[in-house]
């Protein structure tokens, strides 16, 4: 037997078995369907969620992890950068502490005003 007749019968058998196609059971067609309309209804309902905290909700909305890490990185870059600046910036703590004032004098005899300044 040539592998060309083997080919031959085996497309014989092919198209006989498409010819006879046995029918559905009813039983299992009633099945399919009914399993077919729960699983529809089933995607159908909303699914419930539980609440969720605050704290999880804002967590989230900055990004997660990813963005609770670039931004604790950043913090800490901008508090390592406030407390040992570049020697060219100014030192802003001199600002907040600085006790610079101005006292106007005025002398009443002369019409004078005199500013002076004291550190």
């Amino acid at each position: 037997m040539k592998m060309a007749d083997h080919d031959q019968e085996l497309d014989h058998l092919f198209a006989a078995a498409r010819q006879h196609r046995p029918a559905l059971p009813e039983v299992l067609a009633v099945r399919i369907e009914t399993d077919a309309e729960a699983v529809r209804l089933q995607r159908l309902a909303p699914v419930p969620r539980a609440a969720r905290p605050i704290w999880r909700r804002a967590f989230d909305g900055i990004g997660g992890w990813r963005g609770f890490g670039g931004l604790a990185a950043a913090s800490a870059a901008g508090v390592w950068i406030g407390f040992s600046a570049p020697a060219f910036l100014p030192d802003p703590a001199n600002y907040l502490l600085s006790q610079e004032t101005v006292y106007l004098v005025a002398d009443l005899s002369l019409d004078v005003v005199i500013l002076e300044e004291t550190e």
